[in-house]
């Protein structure tokens, strides 16, 4: 049996119909930039993660980096995060010339960790102007505690949540959190559409309006620059292919989190216990699982494995930022964040999009087990 990590075709085929229906009709209208779509995904998008405003961008790096531009960050300023994440974090913090600074994770949420950058702050918050947590494979982070430690350095929180739209958090959802939340439609998200895509969401009006001025190179009247901007618009396919699937997004979410059950249940059952593990989801938290992620030794002996046998895996992520070449520069060795390091050695994600059927999902189960039977 073969299982792949991801099947957007299944999905496709159930939206396929009214999906290139709406794609006909931005077509006939000949309206493909900042339109009535994107406007109305804005209001919906805004709505569904409670809250006020919604800024419709190119990608989900493009919403980090104008969410840090709105925010007045500016080159030279620090801004801290985590280095176990997808590079456009701290590359959006370094193409606007402010400078990344990394805390370690929390070892069993794989989030920041709310401690570290404490202890970090209060050795030195010079220059520290922000603060990205990431919500990490559709899990959000201790907002209270990042908030909290936000407050009292004068911070910007502005909210990776290219992973996590529709995780709750104490009855609030990803997003709606922090000074600005910042989403990734990329396809292979919860909510892809089929290009690039992303969304600023913030609760502060003058973030909203200074965020649309941006994304238009900086301008509010037509061929008026207030400043450098960027040309970063979600156009009107992406916008109605998107507003078709959010309509379905919140039972995809379901049958994820059907599937993560239904893995922890069989890996608990299996006699694989004590060499694996998943991650802890926190008391408030809902994850929306954009992955699955289980934690092992030999990892890349285990995922050579499940190759062998036709079932799709993924790595996320090998390399901590901190670690990177391109970073090389902001003075990190190997050991300073271990907790990342580890996990860039460990975590492994499975298939867990929501058309994925039991037996496909016990197959991987049995797989894995079959591995460390032998190992």
């Amino acid at each position: 049996m073969k299982v792949q990590l991801l099947d957007l075709a299944s999905q496709y085929k159930k939206i396929r119909k009214e999906a290139l229906e709406e794609i006909r009709k931005v077509c006939d209208s000949q309206h493909y930039i900042l339109g009535k779509n994107v406007a109305a995904l804005e209001s919906e998008i805004a709505a569904y993660s409670g809250a006020k405003y919604a800024i419709g961008v190119a990608s989900g790096t493009d919403a980090i980096l104008i969410a840090l531009m709105a925010a007045g960050v500016k080159a030279g300023d620090k801004v801290v995060t985590t280095p176990f994440t997808f590079f456009a974090t701290a590359g959006s913090i370094s193409r606007i010339g402010a400078i990344p600074v990394f805390v370690d994770i929390d070892p069993e949420t794989y989030n920041i960790d709310p401690a570290a950058l404490e202890a970090l702050l209060k050795k030195s918050s010079k220059g520290v102007k922000a603060i990205i947590p990431v919500h990490l494979y559709g899990q959000c982070a201790d907002m209270d505690r990042l908030m909290k430690i936000a407050k009292k350095y004068k911070l910007s929180v502005i909210e990776d949540a290219a992973q996590s739209i529709g995780a709750g958090y104490k009855g609030k959802r990803a997003g709606s959190i922090g000074h600005m939340g910042c989403l990734s439609f990329y396809p292979t998200k919860n909510l892809g559409c089929f290009g690039d895509g992303g969304m600023i969401t913030t609760n502060d009006a003058k973030l909203a309006e200074r965020s649309k001025m941006l994304r238009v190179h900086g301008s509010r009247v037509r061929y008026y620059h207030d400043e450098v901007g960027a040309n970063s618009r979600l156009d009107e396919i992406q916008a109605a292919v998107l507003r078709v699937k959010l309509k379905r997004l919140d039972s995809w979410a379901t049958g994820r989190e059907k599937n993560a059950k239904r893995y922890d249940s069989l890996f608990a059952r299996a006699a694989i216990k004590g060499v694996l593990s998943t991650p802890r989801i926190s008391d408030g938290c809902t994850s929306v699982y954009n992955q699955y992620v289980i934690r092992v030794k030999k990892r890349d002996e285990l995922r050579a494995f499940l190759a062998a046998a036709g079932i799709g895996s993924e790595v996320y992520y090998p390399l901590p930022l901190h670690m990177q070449k391109c970073f090389k520069g902001l003075g990190y060795k190997k050991g300073a964040f271990p907790v990342s390091e580890k996990a860039a050695k460990e975590v492994l994600a499975l298939p867990i999009y929501p058309e994925l059927k039991p037996a496909e999902i016990k197959h991987v189960v049995e797989t894995i087990a079959s591995f460390f039977e032998k190992a």
